[in-house]
């Protein structure tokens, strides 16, 4: 009997484990389909090195051998996804009316650089204006014989709407007249610029010669050209004109509507003089008063406009008979200073930075004896 060519395995080798081939595949740590497919491949590898085929079962695979895989997917929030399109729409909104505004302050800057040209052209006119007006005015007061005569023209604005002048008439005849359209302004500016070229002091008689009108017939003769005029608004004026022989020092004075003015005597008293006359304007053939008084070394004449009674504030508002107790307050100053202190009384007061109205104030005065 032959000898079996197989080996005999000791009890200890049987004890020990099989040793693993090089191909042997670890399995730890391995999925339950993993771990089904791994031992498929043990069996093979045990075949192979055992010589022998070796029939390979199949894994049988259950629900229980998948791990399921989760997909993370993003999550859809409506919440969310609404408020980023209105903060959108309001971002979109807001950037609009920036758009707008910007526009509209373009549109208003172009507006104001268009007015701020119109307005510097309005006072570059007014003030050629005033100065055309100052022209008109007497450029310094004569001095005819005994009699001198000082101005303080204070304008409400750019023109006034008083008007005054003194005119030599003659070798013994001083004239001067003060006008005030009502209102003030461009409008009244206007007006007594009519006012002086339609007064009327001389009267040409035949054979060449002249009388002077007496300021009643002046006056009377300035009204019917104004109210030939036909002006389209109701516009009228008071005037005051006056002619003084300086020779015997007779002052005739006649007023429309106009102011009285003061006769202050050189002892310190004080006279109105009030001849009777309508405003300028009004009634076509309206007569005028004429006042004549007799004048003595050192009496002044004070006439003025309204403007001057307006002048004035008291605690009740405008005090119209304070500005009466104040020039009469410097009346021991010569006519000169007397103006200038009273002009300076005017700065003084809360309504001298806005006028009311324009103010013009004229004295005539006889110089005292030895002067």
């Amino acid at each position: 009997m032959q000898a079996s060519t197989g080996v005999m395995e000791s009890p200890a080798d049987a004890a020990q484990p099989p040793a693993q081939s090089s191909r042997t595949v670890a399995t730890a740590g391995l999925s339950p389909l993993s771990s089904a497919g791994s031992a498929a491949a043990v069996a093979v590898a045990a075949a192979i090195a055992g010589g022998a085929p070796a029939a390979v079962a199949a894994p049988t695979l259950s629900s229980d051998t998948f791990t399921p895989i989760r997909i993370e997917r993003p999550v859809e929030r409506p919440v969310e996804r609404h408020a980023e399109h209105l903060l959108e729409r309001q971002v979109e909104a807001v950037q609009r009316e920036l758009d707008e505004v910007r526009q509209e302050l373009d549109l208003v800057r172009r507006r104001d650089d268009a007015l701020n040209s119109y307005m510097r052209r309005i006072d570059e006119e007014l003030r050629l204006a005033a100065r055309l007006q100052r022209d008109f005015l007497p450029k310094s007061m004569p001095e005819v014989g005994r009699v001198r005569f000082h101005t303080l023209f204070r304008p409400a604005g750019y023109v006034s709407g008083d008007l005054y002048d003194v005119m030599r008439l003659d070798e013994r005849n001083v004239g001067f007249y003060l006008a005030d359209a009502v209102g003030h302004g461009v409008p009244a500016a206007l007006l007594t610029m009519f006012v002086k070229q339609a007064l009327q002091t001389k009267e040409i008689i035949a054979g060449g010669g002249y009388r002077l009108l007496d300021p009643s017939e002046a006056l009377r003769g300035l009204n019917a050209r104004l109210i030939d005029q036909n002006l389209s608004n109701a516009t009228f004026a008071t005037a005051l004109y006056g002619t003084i022989d300086v020779d015997t020092l007779m002052l005739t004075v006649s007023r429309a509507g106009h102011p009285a003015p003061i006769l202050l005597r050189a002892d310190g008293t004080a006279e109105p003089l009030e001849p009777e006359g309508s405003l300028l304007g009004i009634f076509p053939d309206e007569t005028y008063d004429a006042r004549t008084v007799q004048l003595r070394p050192g009496d002044r004449v004070i006439l003025y406009t309204d403007g001057v009674e307006v002048a004035f504030w008291g605690t009740a508002g405008v005090d119209t008979e304070r500005w009466h107790d104040e020039l009469m307050g410097y009346r021991n100053l010569s006519a000169g200073e007397l103006l200038s202190e009273f002009s300076d009384r005017i700065d003084r007061e809360a309504g001298s930075l806005a006028p009311k109205d324009d103010l013009t104030i004229i004295i005539a005065e006889v110089a005292p004896e030895g002067q």
